[in-house]
């Protein structure tokens, strides 16, 4: 039987964990037009992911993101999430005509931009574009 202060000691040791797990983590924006240019300005790595709750192919995608968004490689980048269905002037901005779609920037550079993509070795190489 397990005891109390082993649990307890399991739990602390799973939230520092969790903590530390975060600090390499990419930086997930909510998106607006200053803060998109702020981080042009400042040079960041950006990725636009455009998604809709409903599409098959972001769902496939949402995976992919999350394992490069954790990784240590790509922790610097600043990245934001445009919805499909209800951002429809961030999607004109950049050109935007399906939902799956990936931007990547490197300061004010679009470096490269990818449509329906699911493979996790070329989402990883547009990511790479930008770092």
């Amino acid at each position: 039987m397990l005891s109390r202060r082993y649990v307890m000691q399991a739990g602390f040791t799973l939230a520092a964990g969790l903590a530390s797990f975060d600090a390499f983590a990419a930086a997930p924006v909510e998106y607006s037009d200053a803060a998109f240019d702020s981080a042009q300005k400042e040079g960041k790595s950006i990725l636009i992911d455009v998604s809709a709750p409903w599409c098959p192919t972001c769902k496939a995608q949402a995976p992919i993101l999350m394992d490069l968004e954790n990784d240590s490689k790509f922790m610097n980048f600043t990245i934001f999430h445009v919805d499909f269905d209800s951002q429809k002037p961030v999607l004109k901005r950049f050109g935007v005509r399906t939902q799956s779609t990936l931007i990547a920037f490197k300061g004010p550079e679009e470096k490269g931009r990818s449509v329906g993509d699911t493979d996790a070795k070329s989402i990883a190489a547009l990511f790479s574009k930008a770092a």
